[in-house]
């Protein structure tokens, strides 16, 4: 199964920049967006180039939108959002289920996105769709684009008081952001702190949630940092995509493919026994899954 994060118009062409206000990128990007849009599920994570707007009632009071305020992206694509200018919603797809949040709007603790974040995790049979997955457009923590590094944040500073206790409450997977234009892998992190030293294959619970930046989808590329971190564990300045193909209830693999040759460049793989991510005990779990 392969996901993407639309990014203000990219996509898989390296000239095309962001929309901001320009109906034109629109009609290049969905053209070229359509061998695609048109036969697999293609769902969005909004992000500044689509929302932002002074007095708009956005997180972030800046001109990104270039006017647009999240309207053509509301009008030109289905998502199962109650109310599509609160961009977050929930999908379930074969055995994934995807939490997708809109950084555009607060999602700090109290606030009505956070309630529908919790909802969204806590509401997940995960008999049916083991393998959970958070997105949002801006990067919530953990990434070493220099923007984030110049700030000495390495992610929205708001976001890991108040989301990093609802992904380890309910046993996240993986978390997978935009926003930053490259490609980026941290080990899995628990209360900042890395709970595996393993970085291809994961074995068993591991109390900690991976955060991938998948910012790569056409826009121009943008560096990183050269500070060095013990989170991160693959950086790539380039043009790609990301795949996640489950197995079965127990076993998960991700990979990061270049779109210059179609090869795997970043891998991992997760094995676990189910029953490590269900809210029973050991003795009165079901011998199998519906996900089997």
């Amino acid at each position: 199964m392969r996901w993407g994060l639309l990014d203000g118009g990219g996509c898989s062409g390296k000239n095309l920049v962001s929309t901001n206000g320009y109906i034109s990128q629109w009609g290049q990007f969905t053209a070229q967006i359509e061998p695609i849009a048109s036969a697999v599920p293609y769902m969005l994570a909004s992000g500044n180039h689509e929302r932002d707007w002074p007095g708009t009632g956005s997180l972030y009071e800046n001109n990104d939108s270039g006017g647009e305020c999240g309207v053509l992206a509301e009008i030109m694509f289905f998502v199962p959002a109650e109310n599509k200018v609160k961009y977050w919603y929930s999908t379930d797809y074969g055995m994934f289920r995807f939490c997708i949040a809109d950084s555009e709007h607060d999602w700090r603790e109290g606030t009505e996105q956070y309630k529908f974040i919790e909802h969204c995790l806590t509401s997940v049979d995960r008999q049916r769709q083991p393998w959970l997955i958070f997105l949002s457009h801006r990067v919530l923590v953990y990434s070493s684009d220099l923007s984030y590094a110049v700030q000495g944040s390495f992610g929205e500073p708001m976001a890991k008081e108040s989301l990093q206790k609802l992904w380890q409450k309910y046993k996240v997977d993986i978390a997978i952001y935009g926003h930053v234009h490259n490609y980026e892998r941290a080990c899995p992190i628990c209360e900042n702190q890395c709970t595996a030293d393993e970085k291809r294959y994961y074995k068993g619970s591991l109390k900690g949630m991976i955060h991938v930046v998948a910012g790569v989808g056409g826009a121009s590329l943008s560096p990183f940092t050269t500070l060095k971190t013990k989170w991160s564990l693959y950086r790539d300045c380039d043009y790609g995509f990301v795949k996640l193909t489950a197995f079965d209830h127990s076993n998960l693999l991700f990979e990061y493919k270049k779109s210059s040759d179609r090869k795997v460049h970043d891998s991992f793989r997760k094995s676990r026994d189910y029953r490590d991510i269900l809210t029973c005990t050991v003795d009165s779990c079901p011998a199998t899954t519906l996900a089997s």
